[in-house]
């Protein structure tokens, strides 16, 4: 994965442009993951996306290969939204269309509010706008001082798939990877989604704006994706049937698929 260096520390992201020689001038998909997971979440989409569009994933801060801060970092949500526009600069692309898992879609919309100059869509997946109504947020940081990393994985995994709701080998990797992750970066970033309301803010996002959603997932209810779609009306919505947070990884080709459609749409406009 190339590199990029910025002040904060490296990142890592790559770009896939496996389009064939006829179709002229791509679009970009950037895509965000999540708390305690790399850019490897996303790997099921890109055969279902790769013939038409570019294909740019990183590592978040924190995660993967990218730089891992210690405890006393100051994560906030505008340090990472640069970090979002450094890698997009690195890949030589100034408009893209954005997906986000969990809090990875917070950020799709905290950039369709304060720099929608760069967005062409944005698709949060499961997603908040507002990081005090996740569940079970809050009881992060005294569970892990229990439980350790993977007890907390351990905890973790059956909320975000149903029992043999994913293949074993996928399973086994991402049970090994979330459990490896910084406790510092987890709980790093979720004590400052805590912190993040977008509520107030949402009417003024005009970027056209696709929400994927699991119909059981214990973080987010489906109210509160009802609640963004509802607060943005150039939006839709697609709920996932029979399935929990880890959606975009449980239900790879149906997200991919519904991603699909709405960005051939947009791009056919």
């Amino acid at each position: 994965m190339p590199t990029i260096n910025t002040i904060q520390g490296e990142l890592h992201y790559d770009l896939i442009d496996a389009t064939p020689p006829w179709v002229e001038s791509p679009a970009t998909i950037l895509f965000h993951h999540g708390v305690a997971i790399n850019s490897g979440i996303w790997s099921s989409w890109i055969h279902e996306l790769s013939d038409q569009y570019r294909i740019l994933t990183f590592d978040v801060r924190g995660y993967g290969q990218s730089h891992i801060p210690d405890e006393s970092f100051e994560w906030s949500f505008e340090g990472l939204a640069q970090d979002v526009m450094a890698v997009a600069d690195a890949a030589g692309v100034e408009n893209f269309h954005f997906v986000g898992e969990s809090m990875g879609g917070a950020m799709g919309l905290y950039l369709g509010i304060h720099h929608p100059e760069r967005l062409l869509s944005i698709t949060p997946c499961t997603s908040p706008h507002n990081g005090g109504k996740v569940q079970w947020l809050v009881e992060w940081r005294d569970f892990m001082a229990e439980h350790g990393m993977k007890g907390w994985s351990e905890r973790m995994m059956s909320r975000r798939f149903f029992p043999g709701g994913i293949e074993k080998n996928a399973e086994q990797w991402f049970a090994s990877t979330q459990a490896a992750c910084s406790s510092n970066s987890v709980l790093g970033h979720g004590e400052m989604l805590l912190d993040v309301n977008l509520t107030s803010d949402l009417d003024s996002i005009t970027t056209p704006v696709h929400l994927i959603a699991a119909d059981s997932s214990p973080f987010l209810p489906l109210s509160i994706t009802f609640e963004i779609h509802n607060s943005l009306p150039n939006s839709e919505m697609d709920v996932i049937a029979k399935a929990r947070h880890g959606v975009v990884f449980s239900h790879a080709t149906l997200c991919a698929r519904s991603l699909r459609g709405f960005i051939d749409r947009l791009e056919k406009a």
